[in-house]
């Protein structure tokens, strides 16, 4: 049962690094994403569309969408990450009080 312990927290050790990585690519995307959509925004503006209707037109051009999608997909991979390490930190929990039960208080 050590043993699965020691698995279980080298993983979590694995996916704290991969959160690092994810969270980087993260605000890489939600940068280029947010840049792209003001430059886009001052563009419409300079064509002289009203700017009541830039924000309902601007996700519709495919540079913008597929930034967005880029930064969404980015962020379930976070987010799902993120899940991975709680559902470790339960599992290695689960062992340690198994293991507290049966090897004593």
């Amino acid at each position: 049962m050590w043993q699965e312990i020691e698995n279980k927290s080298k993983h979590l050790d694995d996916a704290i690094q991969q959160l690092a990585t994810n969270g980087i690519d993260l605000a890489q995307k939600e940068k280029e994403y947010k840049i792209a959509l003001n430059k886009k925004a001052l563009e419409l503006r300079a064509e002289d569309m009203p700017v009541t209707l830039i924000n309902q037109v601007i996700y519709g051009y495919d540079d913008i969408a597929l930034l967005r999608l880029a930064r969404d997909t980015a962020q379930v991979k976070y987010n799902t990450n993120l899940e991975y390490i709680n559902t470790i930190k339960l599992q290695i929990r689960i062992l340690e009080n198994q293991m507290q039960r049966e090897w004593g208080k």
